[in-house]
């Protein structure tokens, strides 16, 4: 069952159900997996287009395009950001009635991504790229998120890792 059908099904149960919040939060992550598609195929079009006009075969392929479980779990991810942003800054205004609600509707989106790595499964993956780079101080801090980054990508805040490797680099040996 694939991410979008899996958010369908879910729906449909918040509906019948009558809960609000679950029903809101579902039909915002369908609206952003629709624009997501959405932009996947305007970038389609104008890579094959480059300014001539599409023939009815490639307007034809361009309605068959689909996400991959990948792109549809990185706009899930956009989706849980833009709530903690959210949740930050109405913390900052001293707003607790919007501050509950994003975090009711992160705990929804956050049922619906991967498990989340550890401080510790994050450090032992430093060590790794740590290792593997042969990096000895900050200066070489890009080399070890280079090779991070497809580590980490979706399970982890970016943030967070970055934290982990300064921590690491920086530290006497």
């Amino acid at each position: 069952m694939t991410l979008k059908d899996q958010l369908s099904a879910d729906l449909k149960s918040a509906l019948k159900a009558g809960d609000e919040t679950r029903k809101t939060t579902l039909r915002a992550l369908l609206a952003a997996l629709q624009q997501a598609l959405l932009d996947k195929r305007a970038a389609t079009a104008r890579e094959k287009g480059k300014g001539v006009e599409l023939s009815d075969a490639q307007v034809a392929e361009l309605d068959h395009l689909a996400l991959d479980e990948a792109e549809a779990l990185a706009a899930v991810q956009k989706e849980a950001k833009a709530r903690r942003e959210s949740i930050a800054d109405a913390e900052q205004a001293h707003r607790a009635d919007l501050v509950a609600a994003n975090q009711a509707e992160l705990a929804i989106i956050a049922g619906y991504l991967p498990q989340a790595l550890t401080r510790e499964e994050i450090a032992a993956l430093v060590e790794a790229a740590i290792a593997e780079t042969g990096a000895a101080d900050l200066k070489q801090l890009g080399a070890v998120m280079k090779a991070l980054t497809p580590r980490t990508k979706g399970r982890a805040d970016g943030r967070l890792v970055n934290e982990v490797v300064r921590e690491r680099l920086s530290a006497p040996r």
